[in-house]
């Protein structure tokens, strides 16, 4: 019988204006400790956006979900930040921003196998 491992996630979003507090859900970011798990998934439905907000610049909103798919993997493009410990990586992209791309606070779930829970995720808070 597998164990059920604690994992934490955050839900990422795109607020196109801030001043209103107004968001989309865009992607998921999950991260497990006891499977040295950490990944982000995320998907940008431009058409649904554009419809909120006419002046999104998309491509900009989208080299930010790379970035933040790029330091949850600790690829060599991730700059400094992609170089920190899995947790700390976890910690600097769920911090509290007042940017265009936020991710919500930080909610826990327990799980045996993280893909699965971050696919299941994923598909009832994005899709």
């Amino acid at each position: 019988m597998q164990q059920n491992h604690l994992f934490e996630y955050a839900v990422i979003r795109v607020v196109p204006k801030v001043e209103r507090e107004e968001f989309f859900n865009v992607g998921v970011i999950l991260y497990c400790r006891q499977h040295a798990f950490l990944k982000a998934m995320f998907t940008l439905n431009e058409e649904k956006l554009r419809a909120f907000c006419k002046e999104l610049d998309m491509t900009e909103i989208k080299k930010h979900l790379q970035a933040l798919e790029q330091i949850a993997s600790g690829s060599a493009g991730a700059g400094p930040i992609g170089k920190l410990d899995i947790a700390s990586r976890f910690r600097w992209l769920t911090a509290t921003r007042s940017t265009v791309v936020q991710a919500s606070k930080v909610h826990p779930g327990l799980c045996t196998d993280p893909m699965s829970a971050l696919e299941k995720l994923f598909t009832q808070l994005v899709l």
